[in-house]
């Protein structure tokens, strides 16, 4: 079963967002990187890029795959995590606990769309 982590929101392409005022962290789900197995690379946008939900952002690239980073929700980024640069296996070690970027949100009701806890768990739990 899938690690998850009560209050974040979660999106059927397994990215978590944590909300923080009208900002939000988004990373990618305990599920999202046992699947691809150890992180390599990270792609990520640029400060400033304009993220539009369900579209990508970046990719996330392992040993054995690469997947494109898909927006949960739509914003202007404000940061990235440059930590991810030199140390794109934090995503392996701690997925929840390392964000890929920062947003300042433009629609905070897309965030109705996206899944809590339990129905992420659910949902994985429907994917084997």
């Amino acid at each position: 079963m899938s690690q998850t982590v009560e209050g974040l929101y979660y999106s059927q392409t397994h990215e978590w967002v944590k909300v923080e005022g009208n900002e939000a962290l988004i990373g990618i789900t305990d599920y999202a990187q046992h699947a691809l197995g150890s992180i390599v690379y990270v792609d990520m946008p640029e400060e400033d890029d304009e993220l539009t939900a369900g579209g990508d952002f970046g990719a996330v690239e392992s040993v054995k795959a690469a997947s494109d980073l898909i927006a949960p929700v739509s914003g202007t980024v404000l940061s990235v995590n440059g930590d991810l640069e030199d140390s794109p296996a934090l995503l392996n070690s701690d997925p929840f606990g390392t964000w890929i970027v920062r947003v300042k949100l433009s629609d905070s009701s897309e965030l109705e769309l996206l899944m809590t806890a339990s129905e992420y768990t659910a949902f994985c739990d429907s994917l084997k």
